[in-house]
């Protein structure tokens, strides 16, 4: 698909409008049916619980990461500043939103460059799309001094909007030879759609570290783009795409085994939900729009305050689970219930054997 860089940085601040406009959704995540079972004699005490995680060799305060939102237009270079302030001020990772826009255009580089800036010791991930050439995914790690590499699928977005890709062959292939150029692990993550266990395994070949699912039921970019073309194309597509907690249970289970870590992001916002995807076997979650709308509603204060609650909160749940470490929760029962249930069984994944660890 042809660039056009003007209309890539005003897309960039279309998507935060309407990001902030849309109500997540409307299809659900699944966590509803998502169940940990309470234990009322954790035999722990508070100060024996750590949120703290090992994440590819890297470390954070919790297993949080401000997944990928925003840069590529001047406008938006003090939201990626605060983000990035944020990040460091509680000791989560940071995504940056894909560098395509810089990668196009230099002058945009700095609206990227500045999380660095602001943040020169925490965990920072470059983002491109599976189109991006090997060269310029090497560009973009450079150009944010990354720690790790985000290369997004966004297939249904893209044919919604009016300016998307349309051919979406030889992706794998180009995936196997960023994953060669790169100095840092590369995760493939989806942007809302969801990742089926096929597909899993199939990038899992490439080399690649990490999988982040993106689920479908947090912020829609099918919605957003439709709302963008201010007619009724997309419209029917609003639900589509598999839920965060069955995409998740679907890749555990494909690649248990696998030196793969798992990402769950895709409407989580609150503690609950963040215990039941490590439950789940995510090493970590992803969440950008519940902390994009702290920040510009909030400003800088209410997000690092977000951030607090939900990895005291998150440790509040540990403790409830009778857990030390975010990475226990793998062996806490977990029961599935309703359309998950039913889902999950019809693809052949035992949901018995979660309840019964």
């Amino acid at each position: 698909m042809k660039s056009n860089p003007s209309l890539r940085s005003s897309r960039k601040l279309a998507h935060i409008k309407h990001a902030l406009e849309l109500t997540p959704g409307p299809g659900a995540t699944g966590f509803a049916d998502i169940h940990l079972i309470h234990r009322c004699l954790p035999e722990l005490a508070w100060e024996e619980v750590d949120t703290s995680t090992s994440f590819l060799g890297l470390s954070l305060s919790a297993p949080i990461i401000i997944n990928a939102m925003t840069g590529g237009a001047q406008d938006v270079a003090e939201i990626n500043a605060a983000l990035s302030r944020a990040a460091a001020a509680t000791g989560i990772g940071l995504a940056v939103g894909s560098q395509t826009a810089a990668l196009e255009n230099p002058d945009l580089e700095a609206t990227y460059r500045i999380v660095r800036e602001e943040n020169p010791r925490g965990v920072i991930l470059a983002n491109i799309n599976a189109h991006t050439t090997p060269q310029d995914a090497l560009r973009a790690v450079e150009m944010v001094a990354a720690d790790l590499l985000q290369v997004h699928l966004n297939p249904a977005q893209e044919l919604v909007m009016p300016e998307g890709e349309r051919d979406f062959r030889g992706l794998l292939e180009n995936i196997r030879a960023i994953v060669a150029a790169v100095p840092v692990p590369v995760i493939v993550k989806e942007v809302g759609c969801g990742i089926a266990g096929e597909d899993a395994i199939a990038l899992a070949e490439t080399g690649c570290k990490g999988i982040d699912i993106g689920g479908r039921g947090g912020t829609n970019f099918i919605a957003i783009e439709q709302a963008r073309r201010q007619d009724t194309l997309g419209q029917g597509l609003v639900e589509w795409g598999i839920p965060t907690a069955v995409s998740l249970l679907e890749v555990a289970a494909r690649l248990k085994g696998r030196d793969v870590v798992l990402i769950a992001s895709g409407g989580i916002n609150n503690s609950t939900a963040i215990a039941k995807s490590l439950a789940l076997g995510a090493r970590a979650v992803g969440i950008a729009g519940h902390f994009l709308r702290l920040l510009l509603k909030g400003g800088e204060d209410s997000l690092r305050e977000g951030i607090m609650a939900l990895i005291d909160e998150l440790k509040m749940l540990l403790l409830l689970t009778g857990n030390k470490r975010p990475a226990d929760l793998t062996n806490t029962p977990v029961v599935v219930t309703g359309l998950t249930a039913a889902w999950l069984r019809a693809r052949g994944i035992s949901v018995e054997n979660l309840a019964l660890r």
